[in-house]
């Protein structure tokens, strides 16, 4: 169990922290869950990839999911243990023949994602053939409209060659399907209709039956200075695109969303350590959970001072650097807060639920790992409460 608080305000004054502490807020993986899980028409898998966290996967089961985007048997063994009637895909299209064996034999894995012929045969000989459970689903590249990162760069095959892998697939004795992804933090729904309209066209021409068609991820979240259209859009136009679509009654659809699930449902408080004129540095950086900056992520903050005077009313961009001795580590964008912005202070980061603590490392000797649970949204209970009138109404 993690210590549990009301909000982070309470956090800092009770634990003062002096390392990196996570703020988990489990009811708005609760209330995300939900939103996919009534809006999406079809199966909902969390891409285990964004935020592995075992509280996080407790919250979002607890919330009904029950399927998982896993890339690797690291990933598939921590579903399989945690969950008995959870549901592992393998969705990385390149995997390694005992891991194949693995995944199939000791932890039920039926779906697995291929995207060149070399895999399909990989596939065969690792299992000795095909057997009648076995879904191949084959991963088609799409143009990457609106993503900020395309990964159909690294993974995905053309569509005619998407196509013959359809039909390699159904000639093997596998049942085959197919799935793509419009690329990460993407913006445009229409890049699903689009991505859809491109799947009618390699289906017809494989003149195959898919067993499953899955739309991927690339689900956005609001990151500061962002706007990002609502889920609700996102689905709307997934649901237009399926509607073009003469898919067969049993054909399953799915989606994996990763970033849009668990990203503001965990905030980074770090310390101010030391001010140098208008640079800071802090207690954490690109190197531990803020890595996201160099990728042009940049992070809603405020500034935490619970005990100490009011923050000043003017504002300044502040140059952040991590605590590591290389000088590579700073964030890739100014940072605005209070002028009076210090030592001592604490700084909230949110929407670092996804990939935050994932891809945190060890260098130097830093690596965050103190978790706690807060009820309050980023900004939330305290910060509304200084905005109410004497009445009691809101300012």
């Amino acid at each position: 169990m993690l210590d549990h608080f009301a909000d982070v305000e309470t956090m800092v004054e009770r634990l003062a922290p002096e390392v990196p502490v996570y703020c988990l807020r489990p009811r708005v993986l609760g209330e995300m869950a939900e939103r996919f899980l009534t809006g999406f028409p079809g199966q909902v898998l969390y891409a285990v990839k964004a935020n592995p966290l075992e509280q996080v996967l407790d919250a979002l089961y607890g919330a009904g999911i029950r399927h998982f985007d896993t890339a690797s048997i690291g990933e598939i063994a921590l579903i399989s243990r945690r969950f008995s009637a959870a549901t592992p895909y393998f969705m990385h299209p390149v995997k390694g023949p005992e891991a194949i064996r693995r995944a199939y034999r000791d932890h039920g894995v039926r779906h697995f994602v291929v995207d060149h012929a070399d895999e399909v045969d990989k596939m065969t000989l690792a299992l000795g053939g095909a057997p009648d459970d076995l879904i191949m689903v084959v991963r088609m590249a799409t143009p990457g409209e609106g993503a900020v990162f395309n990964l159909s760069e690294k993974f995905g095959a053309a569509p005619p060659q998407a196509a013959a892998l359809l039909q390699t697939v159904v000639a093997r004795g596998a049942r085959a399907g197919l799935c793509f992804h419009v690329g990460s933090q993407c913006t445009e729904p229409r890049a699903f209709e689009q991505a859809l309209a491109l799947s009618g066209e390699v289906l017809n021409a494989a003149a195959v039956a898919p067993c499953c068609l899955d739309v991927g991820g690339g689900f956005p979240t609001a990151y500061a200075g962002e706007t990002v259209p609502d889920l609700g859009a996102f689905f709307q136009a997934i649901e237009a695109g399926l509607a073009r679509l003469a898919l067969p009654a049993d054909c399953a659809v799915m989606c994996e969303p990763g970033r849009a699930l668990v990203a503001e449902a965990m905030s980074l408080v770090a310390q101010v350590q030391h001010r140098r004129d208008q640079q800071l540095y802090i207690n954490d950086g690109i190197y531990g959970s803020l890595h996201g900056s160099q990728l042009g992520m940049r992070y809603p903050v405020r500034l935490l001072r619970p005990a100490g005077p009011a923050p000043a009313n003017g504002s300044t961009a502040f140059t952040v650097f991590g605590p590591t001795c290389d000088s590579l580590d700073v964030l890739s964008a100014p940072v605005v807060l209070p002028a009076d912005t210090g030592q001592g202070d604490w700084i909230e980061f949110d929407r670092v639920g996804a990939y935050g603590n994932a891809l945190r490392t060890e260098f130097n000797g830093f690596r965050p790992e103190t978790f706690v649970t807060v009820d309050a949204p980023f900004g939330g209970e305290r910060r509304m409460a200084r905005r109410r009138t004497a009445s009691g109404a809101p300012a």
